[in-house]
Parts: C-alpha cells; structure tokens; sequence
C-alpha cells in the first residue's frame, strides 16, 4: 500500500463490485451456451478443469478458487450423469481422479461454436488490443488476490508522513 489513502479502499470496493458483476453476467453467458449440451455452468466449469489431465477434487476446488464440498457435489452428479468418472490416483489412494468420460467430452465440444460466436463478439466491441489487456490484469488481480490470501495480514503500512 502506498500514499494517504491506506491504499484507496474506495478503488478496492469499486474493483470488487466490478468483478462480481462481471461474475454475474459471466455465469449468466456460461448457462445460456451450457444448455443447449444439457450442462450447467457449473458442471461445464468442473468438466472443463479435467480436460487437459485428471484431477483430484481438491486440485480441481484450488485451480477454480471454490471449496472442495461444491466440487464434490458437482463431480458426484456428472459421474452419475456419465459425463465423467473417477479413476485411481497413483499419488493417493483414496483421492481419486475425475476425468471426463468420451460422452462428456462430446457434450463441452458442442458448447464450442457458441463459445467461439460470443468470444468474438466480445472482442469486437472490446477492441482485440483491449480485450487482450484485460484478461491480462484480471490474471494480474487473481495472482495477487492469491498472493494476499497466502500471507497472513499484518499491520497496515505507514506512509512515512
């Protein structure tokens, strides 16, 4: 924190607002192109983080900044819906892998047209170079969001005055 301000908790509320808006009009779009696949944002949201490799639950909770209990619930439901499975975890006995099964697979590629159809709108009204900054100081906002959240609070710094 730096100047008179203690580090503008006005700018600090504004930036928060901003993002949960944006979380609500994000999860708004993400059900609208998840449904059509018959998902949900969430089980969309869950799928999507074990595409590239399996993961355990609680890997997944950390990568997605939500509690393990919320991902269990979704991973149960898309196991029982047979969009994915668990599979042994050779680095833990008893915390599984999910990974999404072929169906599941087929069910987020179909969201892909939608997704790239509004992916472009959005940078059509964003401007390319704008909406390359942007997702760049959203990442920028999370890593130091996680950074705070790993260090305990200390005292507030002086400004030397």
């Amino acid at each position: 924190m730096s100047g008179k301000d203690g580090g503008n908790p006005d700018r600090f509320s504004r930036t928060a607002i901003g993002v949960f808006r944006l979380n609500g009009r994000f999860l708004a779009v993400a059900e609208e192109l998840a449904g059509p696949a018959g998902l949900t944002a969430a089980r969309w949201q869950v799928l999507g983080a074990v595409l590239a490799e399996p993961l355990p639950v609680a890997g997944i909770a950390r990568s997605m900044g939500i509690t393990r209990q919320s991902v269990q619930r979704i991973a149960d439901l898309l196991v029982d819906g047979g969009l994915a499975e668990y599979v042994a975890n050779p680095a833990h006995r008893r915390a599984k892998l999910l990974r999404p099964t072929a169906e599941g697979r087929a069910a987020v590629s179909r969201i892909g047209p939608g997704h790239a159809e509004f992916a472009a709108r959005l940078a059509g009204e964003l401007g390319e170079e704008e909406f390359a900054r942007t997702a760049a100081t959203l990442e920028r906002l999370s890593e130091a969001m996680d950074a705070l959240a790993s260090r305990p609070a200390g005292p507030p710094e002086r400004s030397g005055d």
